[in-house]
């Protein structure tokens, strides 16, 4: 049998591919991997297409049995990562016996790892995708200790070998992100849209995959009266009445009542997915 046994799920750990883009339209967000670059890395170490079910564990403690041999992955967040009780590099592809155990640790740096087997975790689709919706409650549920999750067949396509040079881990210190305009900027002062791009901003603990939080002098609107709701896109930086902008995220809703002053590029959203409680944020242009 072809599977993976969960000893501990630590955190959260979720089975998450690319999503399902397209249902927007029926109130069904796109959710799927919060870092997209770094669920197509671990996909890519083990010859799996980008897109392939793979686990997303969010802090560590996460600990899993093989029960035949496969060859698996660990991207996104930098940390302990140990087959067998002896520690092996993230970013690489590592070959698992039968009956051997992986355990991934609590991240140094950023937040979420995906763990990606060769063949893909093999659960049902929903609409199309093998992602949990933690909002929607759409999909698998969240991977706990004592369940065996079935990994699909092998692809064709081998297991490449790449430099370890090719490992980008998350930054350790103020992270940058690019912003575009958002639709209700012209709702906001002249001196709070300034301010968005010009103070240093920190993450909160209140943060999930709904959206991330960011702390620091609340931006003040211009326009206070009601704002009837409308579409929303994943990286929308909404302002709720506390003045203290939010980064929506994969597991939004699919509509927001809040103005949006602006959105982060699709180029930046991978580092949100990364940001830890308490470390520093700072806008530019895009």
């Amino acid at each position: 049998m072809s599977a993976l046994e969960v000893l501990a799920a630590g955190a959260l750990a979720l089975v998450e591919d690319l999503g399902r883009p397209g249902f927007a339209h029926l109130g069904v967000a796109r959710s799927g991997a919060l870092d997209r670059g770094a669920l197509a890395l671990a996909n890519r170490l083990v010859g799996n297409p980008d897109g392939a079910a793979a686990l997303e564990l969010t802090g560590g403690g996460f600990r899993a049995r093989f029960a035949s041999e496969r060859w698996f992955a660990v991207a996104g967040a930098w940390g302990p990562v140990r087959l067998d009780g002896h520690r092996i590099a993230p970013y690489a592809a590592a070959r698992a016996s039968a009956g051997s155990e992986i355990e991934v640790g609590m991240p140094e740096r950023g937040i979420r790892s995906y763990l990606a087997v060769r063949g893909g975790i093999d659960v049902p689709e929903v609409l199309g995708s093998r992602s949990r919706d933690t909002l929607a409650g759409l999909g698998p549920a969240p991977v706990a200790a004592g369940d065996v999750l079935a990994l699909g067949a092998e692809p064709k396509a081998s297991v490449p070998v790449l430099d370890a040079e090719a490992a980008f881990p998350p930054p350790t210190g103020t992270v940058t992100l690019g912003l575009l305009p958002g639709p209700r900027g012209d709702w906001f002062t002249d001196a709070s849209r300034a301010a968005l791009f010009d103070r240093e901003w920190r993450c909160s603990a209140d943060a999930d995959r709904v959206g991330a939080r960011l702390d620091g002098v609340p931006l003040e609107r211009r326009v206070r009266g009601e704002l009837p709701s409308e579409g929303t896109v994943p990286g929308s930086v909404q302002v709720p009445p506390s003045g203290l902008p939010t980064i929506l995220l994969a597991d939004r809703p699919v509509t927001g009542g809040y103005p949006v002053i602006a959105v982060v590029s699709a180029a930046s959203l991978d580092r949100v997915a990364q940001l830890r409680p308490g470390q520093s944020v700072r806008f530019r242009h895009a």
